[in-house]
Protein backbone atom coordinates (compact mmCIF):
# COMPACT_ATOMS: atom_id res chain seq x y z
CA UNK A 1 0.00 0.00 0.00
CA UNK A 2 0.88 3.74 -0.82
CA UNK A 3 2.24 5.78 2.22
CA UNK A 4 0.94 8.67 0.38
CA UNK A 5 -1.34 10.69 3.69
CA UNK A 6 -2.45 13.77 4.59
CA UNK A 7 -3.38 15.46 7.96
CA UNK A 8 -3.80 19.13 6.79
CA UNK A 9 -7.39 18.87 7.83
CA UNK A 10 -7.44 22.72 8.03
CA UNK A 11 -6.25 23.45 4.37
CA UNK A 12 -8.94 20.92 3.32
CA UNK A 13 -11.76 22.84 5.27
CA UNK A 14 -9.88 26.38 3.35
CA UNK A 15 -10.12 25.12 0.23
CA UNK A 16 -13.31 23.02 0.32
CA UNK A 17 -11.34 20.20 -1.35
CA UNK A 18 -13.46 17.51 -2.81
CA UNK A 19 -12.98 14.04 -1.28
CA UNK A 20 -13.43 10.80 -2.22
CA UNK A 21 -15.11 8.31 0.19
CA UNK A 22 -14.52 4.96 -0.21
CA UNK A 23 -16.82 4.11 2.96
CA UNK A 24 -20.53 1.86 2.48
CA UNK A 25 -23.84 3.68 1.48
CA UNK A 26 -24.88 3.30 5.07
CA UNK A 27 -21.87 4.99 6.69
CA UNK A 28 -21.86 8.01 4.26
CA UNK A 29 -25.83 8.23 4.75
CA UNK A 30 -25.22 8.92 8.40
CA UNK A 31 -23.05 11.69 8.02
CA UNK A 32 -20.17 12.97 5.81
CA UNK A 33 -18.37 15.78 4.64
CA UNK A 34 -18.61 18.75 2.47
CA UNK A 35 -18.08 18.08 -1.12
CA UNK A 36 -17.92 14.35 -0.39
CA UNK A 37 -18.74 12.01 -3.08
CA UNK A 38 -19.44 8.35 -2.26
CA UNK A 39 -18.34 6.10 -4.25
CA UNK A 40 -17.58 2.47 -2.02
CA UNK A 41 -15.13 -0.46 -2.18
CA UNK A 42 -17.55 -2.19 -0.57
CA UNK A 43 -21.36 -2.43 -0.58
CA UNK A 44 -23.75 -2.50 2.43
CA UNK A 45 -24.38 -6.17 2.51
CA UNK A 46 -20.14 -6.93 1.75
CA UNK A 47 -19.29 -4.41 4.43
CA UNK A 48 -21.94 -6.50 6.60
CA UNK A 49 -20.48 -9.75 5.74
CA UNK A 50 -16.83 -8.65 6.29
CA UNK A 51 -17.50 -7.28 9.53
CA UNK A 52 -19.19 -10.21 10.87
CA UNK A 53 -16.26 -12.80 8.77
CA UNK A 54 -13.80 -10.21 10.89
CA UNK A 55 -15.29 -10.82 14.59
CA UNK A 56 -15.41 -14.35 14.44
CA UNK A 57 -11.93 -15.69 12.25
CA UNK A 58 -10.06 -12.57 12.36
CA UNK A 59 -8.53 -9.77 10.26
CA UNK A 60 -6.94 -12.33 7.20
CA UNK A 61 -10.09 -14.26 6.73
CA UNK A 62 -12.27 -11.07 6.55
CA UNK A 63 -9.80 -9.70 3.95
CA UNK A 64 -9.84 -13.03 1.98
CA UNK A 65 -13.73 -12.80 1.75
CA UNK A 66 -13.21 -9.43 0.50
CA UNK A 67 -11.35 -10.16 -2.22
CA UNK A 68 -13.40 -13.25 -3.19
CA UNK A 69 -16.59 -10.73 -2.78
CA UNK A 70 -15.26 -7.65 -5.16
CA UNK A 71 -13.66 -10.61 -7.59
CA UNK A 72 -11.42 -9.08 -10.22
CA UNK A 73 -14.07 -7.54 -12.33
CA UNK A 74 -16.05 -5.78 -9.34
CA UNK A 75 -12.27 -3.99 -8.48
CA UNK A 76 -12.10 -2.97 -12.43
CA UNK A 77 -15.36 -1.83 -12.08
CA UNK A 78 -14.91 0.31 -8.98
CA UNK A 79 -11.82 1.47 -9.74
CA UNK A 80 -13.61 2.42 -13.39
CA UNK A 81 -16.12 4.84 -11.01
CA UNK A 82 -13.39 6.72 -9.17
CA UNK A 83 -11.56 7.62 -12.08
CA UNK A 84 -14.59 9.07 -13.52
CA UNK A 85 -15.00 10.70 -10.41
CA UNK A 86 -11.02 12.18 -9.80
CA UNK A 87 -11.08 13.38 -14.01
CA UNK A 88 -13.22 15.56 -12.74
CA UNK A 89 -11.78 16.14 -9.49
CA UNK A 90 -8.19 15.85 -9.82
CA UNK A 91 -7.06 17.40 -6.41
CA UNK A 92 -9.63 15.19 -4.60
CA UNK A 93 -8.23 13.06 -1.39
CA UNK A 94 -9.55 9.48 -0.64
CA UNK A 95 -11.12 8.28 3.03
CA UNK A 96 -12.63 5.28 4.68
CA UNK A 97 -13.60 5.38 7.80
CA UNK A 98 -10.24 4.74 9.77
CA UNK A 99 -7.93 5.61 6.85
CA UNK A 100 -7.19 1.71 6.87
CA UNK A 101 -7.91 -0.99 4.49
CA UNK A 102 -10.58 -0.08 2.46
CA UNK A 103 -8.45 4.01 1.49
CA UNK A 104 -5.31 2.19 1.60
CA UNK A 105 -6.44 -0.73 -1.15
CA UNK A 106 -8.64 2.05 -2.98
CA UNK A 107 -5.32 4.09 -3.09
CA UNK A 108 -3.32 1.24 -4.11
CA UNK A 109 -5.86 0.12 -7.03
CA UNK A 110 -5.90 3.82 -8.39
CA UNK A 111 -2.22 3.52 -8.36
CA UNK A 112 -1.89 0.37 -10.37
CA UNK A 113 -4.29 2.64 -13.16
CA UNK A 114 -1.85 5.57 -13.11
CA UNK A 115 -3.48 7.67 -10.21
CA UNK A 116 -2.02 9.24 -7.42
CA UNK A 117 -4.07 10.48 -4.94
CA UNK A 118 -3.89 11.26 -1.37
CA UNK A 119 -5.61 9.63 1.72
CA UNK A 120 -6.57 11.23 4.93
CA UNK A 121 -4.80 9.66 7.67
CA UNK A 122 -6.89 8.28 10.47
CA UNK A 123 -10.09 8.63 8.08
CA UNK A 124 -13.46 10.00 8.70
CA UNK A 125 -13.09 9.43 12.64
CA UNK A 126 -9.74 11.50 12.62
CA UNK A 127 -11.27 14.32 10.42
CA UNK A 128 -14.40 14.50 12.17
CA UNK A 129 -12.82 14.85 15.76
CA UNK A 130 -10.56 17.58 14.36
CA UNK A 131 -13.82 19.10 13.07
CA UNK A 132 -15.65 19.10 16.44
CA UNK A 133 -12.30 19.86 18.53
CA UNK A 134 -11.87 23.27 16.20
CA UNK A 135 -16.04 24.01 17.01
CA UNK A 136 -15.43 23.97 20.40
CA UNK A 137 -12.39 26.00 20.60
CA UNK A 138 -13.76 28.80 17.83
CA UNK A 139 -16.60 29.49 19.79
CA UNK A 140 -14.71 29.66 22.79
CA UNK A 141 -12.23 32.27 21.65
CA UNK A 142 -14.38 34.17 19.47
CA UNK A 143 -16.72 37.52 20.53
CA UNK A 144 -20.30 36.75 19.64
CA UNK A 145 -23.11 39.11 18.73
CA UNK A 146 -26.34 37.96 18.95
CA UNK A 147 -29.12 39.06 16.39
CA UNK A 148 -32.32 38.54 18.55
CA UNK A 149 -35.91 39.80 17.79
CA UNK A 150 -39.79 38.94 17.40
CA UNK A 151 -40.50 36.29 14.70
CA UNK A 152 -40.72 37.99 11.86
CA UNK A 153 -38.61 41.11 12.58
CA UNK A 154 -36.28 40.37 9.28
CA UNK A 155 -33.28 38.72 11.26
CA UNK A 156 -31.69 36.48 8.46
CA UNK A 157 -32.39 39.76 6.43
CA UNK A 158 -29.82 41.26 8.52
CA UNK A 159 -27.28 38.77 8.58
CA UNK A 160 -27.45 39.10 4.92
CA UNK A 161 -25.99 42.67 5.45
CA UNK A 162 -22.90 41.25 6.69
CA UNK A 163 -19.66 39.04 5.85
CA UNK A 164 -18.93 38.05 9.37
CA UNK A 165 -22.09 35.66 10.39
CA UNK A 166 -22.98 32.45 10.25
CA UNK A 167 -26.08 31.74 9.60
CA UNK A 168 -27.17 28.68 11.58
CA UNK A 169 -31.14 28.18 10.11
CA UNK A 170 -29.17 28.19 6.71
CA UNK A 171 -26.83 25.18 7.75
CA UNK A 172 -30.11 23.16 9.25
CA UNK A 173 -32.31 24.02 6.31
CA UNK A 174 -34.87 24.91 8.57
CA UNK A 175 -36.21 28.52 9.47
CA UNK A 176 -35.95 27.28 13.10
CA UNK A 177 -39.86 27.95 13.82
CA UNK A 178 -42.86 25.31 14.28
CA UNK A 179 -43.33 26.16 10.51
CA UNK A 180 -39.94 26.90 9.56
CA UNK A 181 -39.53 23.18 7.75
CA UNK A 182 -38.72 23.46 3.84
CA UNK A 183 -40.07 20.99 1.33
CA UNK A 184 -36.02 19.33 1.08
CA UNK A 185 -35.53 17.10 4.15
CA UNK A 186 -32.89 18.50 6.51
CA UNK A 187 -29.33 17.20 6.99
CA UNK A 188 -28.27 14.68 9.25
CA UNK A 189 -26.92 15.71 12.81
CA UNK A 190 -23.62 14.66 11.76
CA UNK A 191 -23.69 17.00 8.80
CA UNK A 192 -25.17 19.82 10.49
CA UNK A 193 -22.33 19.30 12.80
CA UNK A 194 -19.91 19.09 10.51
CA UNK A 195 -21.03 22.23 7.72
CA UNK A 196 -20.88 24.17 11.36
CA UNK A 197 -17.28 22.99 11.53
CA UNK A 198 -16.38 23.78 8.28
CA UNK A 199 -18.38 27.50 8.58
CA UNK A 200 -16.35 28.44 12.02
CA UNK A 201 -13.30 27.34 10.59
CA UNK A 202 -13.62 29.11 7.21
CA UNK A 203 -14.83 32.19 9.75
CA UNK A 204 -11.70 32.63 11.71
CA UNK A 205 -8.92 32.45 8.94
CA UNK A 206 -10.65 35.59 7.90
CA UNK A 207 -10.17 37.18 11.23
CA UNK A 208 -12.94 39.35 11.79
CA UNK A 209 -13.79 41.42 14.70
CA UNK A 210 -16.58 39.38 15.83
CA UNK A 211 -19.11 36.73 14.52
CA UNK A 212 -22.56 37.86 14.20
CA UNK A 213 -25.29 34.96 14.62
CA UNK A 214 -29.13 35.01 14.77
CA UNK A 215 -30.34 34.21 18.27
CA UNK A 216 -31.42 30.44 18.44
CA UNK A 217 -32.63 27.80 20.63
CA UNK A 218 -30.39 24.58 20.59
CA UNK A 219 -32.85 22.88 17.90
CA UNK A 220 -33.38 24.52 14.92
CA UNK A 221 -35.97 21.77 13.30
CA UNK A 222 -34.66 18.75 14.25
CA UNK A 223 -30.85 19.89 13.97
CA UNK A 224 -29.38 20.29 17.38
CA UNK A 225 -26.78 22.46 17.92
CA UNK A 226 -24.37 20.68 20.72
CA UNK A 227 -24.71 21.70 24.28
CA UNK A 228 -21.06 22.72 24.73
CA UNK A 229 -20.98 24.97 21.31
CA UNK A 230 -24.45 26.51 22.35
CA UNK A 231 -23.25 27.92 25.71
CA UNK A 232 -20.27 29.15 23.98
CA UNK A 233 -22.24 30.77 21.42
CA UNK A 234 -25.05 32.38 24.20
CA UNK A 235 -22.14 33.91 25.99
CA UNK A 236 -22.18 36.68 23.14
CA UNK A 237 -24.15 39.67 23.33
CA UNK A 238 -27.52 40.59 22.61
CA UNK A 239 -28.52 43.40 19.36
CA UNK A 240 -32.48 43.20 19.53
CA UNK A 241 -34.07 44.08 16.02
CA UNK A 242 -37.32 46.45 16.23
CA UNK A 243 -39.58 46.26 13.60
CA UNK A 244 -43.34 46.95 12.70
CA UNK A 245 -46.02 44.82 12.64
CA UNK A 246 -47.06 45.08 9.22
CA UNK A 247 -43.50 45.05 7.98
CA UNK A 248 -43.30 41.80 10.13
CA UNK A 249 -46.38 39.97 8.32
CA UNK A 250 -44.97 40.71 4.91
CA UNK A 251 -41.83 39.32 5.87
CA UNK A 252 -43.03 36.24 6.97
CA UNK A 253 -46.30 36.00 4.25
CA UNK A 254 -43.21 36.07 1.90
CA UNK A 255 -40.78 33.80 2.97
CA UNK A 256 -43.49 31.45 4.76
CA UNK A 257 -46.44 31.34 2.02
CA UNK A 258 -44.77 32.62 -1.64
CA UNK A 259 -41.23 31.17 -1.16
CA UNK A 260 -42.49 27.75 0.92
CA UNK A 261 -45.02 27.27 -2.00
CA UNK A 262 -42.58 28.05 -4.56
CA UNK A 263 -40.47 25.41 -2.69
CA UNK A 264 -42.94 22.71 -2.45
CA UNK A 265 -43.85 23.03 -6.16
CA UNK A 266 -40.24 22.59 -7.23
CA UNK A 267 -40.69 19.41 -5.46
CA UNK A 268 -44.05 17.76 -5.44
CA UNK A 269 -45.42 19.61 -9.01
CA UNK A 270 -49.34 18.68 -8.95
CA UNK A 271 -49.17 17.65 -5.50
CA UNK A 272 -47.52 20.87 -3.58
CA UNK A 273 -50.57 22.51 -2.59
CA UNK A 274 -51.93 19.50 -0.77
CA UNK A 275 -48.84 18.77 0.87
CA UNK A 276 -47.97 22.59 2.11
CA UNK A 277 -51.29 22.36 3.52
CA UNK A 278 -50.94 19.32 5.26
CA UNK A 279 -47.70 20.65 6.56
CA UNK A 280 -49.37 23.82 8.23
CA UNK A 281 -52.20 22.05 9.51
CA UNK A 282 -50.09 19.53 11.01
CA UNK A 283 -47.65 22.37 12.32
CA UNK A 284 -50.84 23.48 14.04
CA UNK A 285 -51.68 19.93 15.64
CA UNK A 286 -48.60 19.90 16.82
CA UNK A 287 -49.08 23.36 18.62
CA UNK A 288 -52.35 22.94 20.00
CA UNK A 289 -51.64 22.22 23.65
CA UNK A 290 -49.63 25.07 24.00
CA UNK A 291 -51.97 27.48 21.75
CA UNK A 292 -55.03 26.51 23.87
CA UNK A 293 -58.35 24.87 22.22
CA UNK A 294 -59.88 28.25 21.56
CA UNK A 295 -56.80 29.94 20.12
CA UNK A 296 -56.06 26.48 18.29
CA UNK A 297 -59.77 26.39 16.43
CA UNK A 298 -59.64 30.20 15.75
CA UNK A 299 -56.47 29.39 13.49
CA UNK A 300 -57.20 26.23 11.90
CA UNK A 301 -60.46 28.00 10.46
CA UNK A 302 -58.67 31.51 9.63
CA UNK A 303 -56.08 28.71 7.47
CA UNK A 304 -59.12 26.75 6.39
CA UNK A 305 -61.06 29.99 4.75
CA UNK A 306 -57.46 31.10 3.43
CA UNK A 307 -56.55 28.19 2.18
CA UNK A 308 -60.16 27.61 0.28
CA UNK A 309 -59.51 31.40 -1.32
CA UNK A 310 -56.15 30.74 -2.38
CA UNK A 311 -57.62 27.40 -4.32
CA UNK A 312 -60.61 29.12 -5.81
CA UNK A 313 -59.37 32.76 -6.70
CA UNK A 314 -55.60 32.07 -6.43
CA UNK A 315 -56.08 34.79 -3.94
CA UNK A 316 -53.15 34.39 -0.99
CA UNK A 317 -53.86 37.52 1.17
CA UNK A 318 -56.24 35.74 3.29
CA UNK A 319 -53.24 34.43 5.29
CA UNK A 320 -52.08 37.13 6.55
CA UNK A 321 -54.80 36.68 8.86
CA UNK A 322 -53.54 34.38 10.19
CA UNK A 323 -49.83 35.34 10.71
CA UNK A 324 -50.80 38.11 12.66
CA UNK A 325 -53.18 36.28 14.66
CA UNK A 326 -50.08 33.88 15.32
CA UNK A 327 -47.87 36.93 16.10
CA UNK A 328 -50.00 38.88 18.60
CA UNK A 329 -51.19 36.18 20.46
CA UNK A 330 -48.65 33.18 20.30
CA UNK A 331 -45.60 34.10 19.11
CA UNK A 332 -44.68 38.08 20.65
CA UNK A 333 -46.06 36.98 24.33
CA UNK A 334 -43.91 34.01 24.50
CA UNK A 335 -40.72 36.04 22.90
CA UNK A 336 -41.05 38.99 25.29
CA UNK A 337 -41.62 36.45 28.22
CA UNK A 338 -38.37 34.37 27.03
CA UNK A 339 -36.79 38.03 26.72
CA UNK A 340 -36.94 39.03 29.86
CA UNK A 341 -35.63 35.49 31.20
CA UNK A 342 -32.36 35.95 29.19
CA UNK A 343 -29.34 36.59 30.90
CA UNK A 344 -27.74 37.38 27.81
CA UNK A 345 -26.25 41.74 27.80
CA UNK A 346 -28.84 43.39 25.42
CA UNK A 347 -25.81 46.26 24.06
CA UNK A 348 -28.46 47.85 21.46
CA UNK A 349 -32.18 47.89 20.09
CA UNK A 350 -33.20 49.66 16.97
CA UNK A 351 -34.30 49.09 13.40
CA UNK A 352 -32.80 47.28 10.32
CA UNK A 353 -30.75 50.40 9.44
CA UNK A 354 -30.15 51.61 13.10
CA UNK A 355 -28.52 48.44 13.08
CA UNK A 356 -26.25 48.46 10.57
CA UNK A 357 -24.74 51.23 11.38
CA UNK A 358 -24.29 50.20 14.98
CA UNK A 359 -22.42 47.05 14.01
CA UNK A 360 -20.30 48.83 10.49
CA UNK A 361 -19.05 51.21 13.11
Amino acid sequence: MSSKLSDDFRSIVLNETPLLDVRAPIEFDKGAFLNATNIAILEDKERELIGTRYKEQGNSSAVALAEELIKQEGKQLRVKKWQAYLAKNPNAFLYCFRGGQRSGISQAWLEESGINITRLKGGYKAFRSFLMEESLRITQESKVIIIGGRTGSGKTLLLDEFDNTIDLEKLANHRGSTFGGFAKKQPTQINFENNLAYRLIQFEQMQYANLIIEHESHNIGKSFIPKPLYENLMRGQLVILQTPMKKRVEIIFEDYIVNSLEDYTLKYEDKAMNVWSDTINGSLDKMKKRLGGKLYAELKEIFSHAYEEHLNSNNTQGYKELIEKLLVEYYDPMYDYQLKQTKIPIIFRGNHAEIIKFLKV
